[in-house]
């Protein structure tokens, strides 16, 4: 089974994560995409991360109909700060029948270079990649590195842009600060995980 591995905070997870997340499990040679949510770096103070079960939970009431789409809390018993080679190596032990991809925006393509071993990870797996709407700001901030190392990787065989990608500029901070304004959010979330949101409480 050919699996995609998008990481992320997810917090919370809103619908620009699962637009993504769908289309690379329903028009792409990926059979199942698996949210790998990204665990507290205990380092690291941050205010507004909910906790790790709870960004779980909201992954899996989101996707909780779709057969394609899998929650996952793999990285939360490896060391940390987590590598992605690291996870990917337990993954590859811990299931040896499955082939293990990337899924990942534009922008961290760029920066590829500065992960662990990512020499190896190019090697052997294969990373598809869909389009970031990018800011004004960013635009003019990665205008240099796109031309110095993002061609550099989109020549890799292993690397699979998906520029038909449908990308909405929608991002977890403006959906906590909404909601901290006691703003409308509905829409930028499945009904469960609003429902969820509410219930608890969270990001007020």
């Amino acid at each position: 089974m050919k699996i995609g591995l998008y990481f992320g905070t997810f917090n919370p997870i809103h619908v620009g994560h699962l637009v993504i997340a769908n289309y690379m499990a329903d028009f792409t040679e990926l059979d199942q995409v698996w949210m790998v949510v990204s665990p507290h770096n205990p380092l690291k103070e941050k205010a507004t991360l909910l906790t790790d079960m709870h960004r779980l939970a909201l992954v899996k009431v989101a996707i909780d109909d779709n057969s394609k789409l899998r929650a996952s809390d793999i990285e939360f018993n490896l060391p940390k700060p987590s590598y992605t080679s690291t996870t990917l190596a337990y993954l590859k032990e811990k299931y040896p029948e499955n082939e293990f991809a990337l899924i990942m925006g534009e922008d961290n393509l760029r920066t590829l270079h500065k992960w662990k071993n990512h020499e190896t990870i190019l090697k052997n797996h294969k990373i598809y990649v869909y389009p970031r709407v990018l800011t004004t700001q960013e635009e003019a901030e990665v205008s240099d590195i796109n031309a110095k190392i993002g061609n550099d990787f989109s020549q890799n065989a292993n690397v699979i842009f998906c520029e038909d990608a449908p990308v909405m500029k929608v991002s977890a901070t403006f959906v906590r600060n909404a909601i901290k304004d006691g703003k409308d959010v509905r829409y930028l979330l499945t009904e469960p995980v609003h429902k969820y949101i509410e219930e608890m409480h969270f990001y007020k």
